[in-house]
């Protein structure tokens, strides 16, 4: 009894003896093909600006002097909001007037009930968005 204890001793001090040695070093075994994906996936992002999120679609008409109406809406909306982003944007036959960078769908409804009494024909649309700024 007593070699099993002292063998069961000294093999407990020999492991703990090479994790303080070998302290802070950690040695990663992977297939290449992770690192082959991951490349991929920067130069992916590297390409792409934008991410999928939400914004809220303020305004959209087609026809005569709607361009003009864009930026004017936009430009209402710039003093009244100027922290938020504002982008025109022409998908035919309609110009648009799309707002903010939300992440996620809560985020875009709350910003749309503050809004709301400004811009009542506002409303969350799934879109591409800007990497939005992380405060610090």
């Amino acid at each position: 009894m007593k070699k099993i204890f002292y063998f069961l001793f000294f093999m407990l001090i020999s492991v703990s003896l090479n994790a303080q040695k070998n302290q802070g070093k950690l040695e990663t075994i992977q297939d290449e093909k992770v690192d082959e994906l991951l490349s991929k996936h920067l130069k992916v992002n590297e390409i792409s600006n934008t991410i999928s999120g939400f914004r809220i679609n303020i305004f959209f008409k087609s026809g005569n002097n709607s361009k003009a109406n864009a930026y004017q809406i936009k430009t209402t909306f710039n003093t009244k909001y100027p922290g938020v982003e504002a982008y025109v944007v022409y998908e035919e036959p309609n110009f648009k007037v799309k707002v903010g960078d939300f992440r996620n769908r809560m985020e875009a409804r709350g910003f749309l009930l503050q809004i709301k009494g400004d811009f009542p024909e506002a409303f969350v649309i799934k879109d591409q968005i800007n990497y939005p700024l992380i405060e610090q």
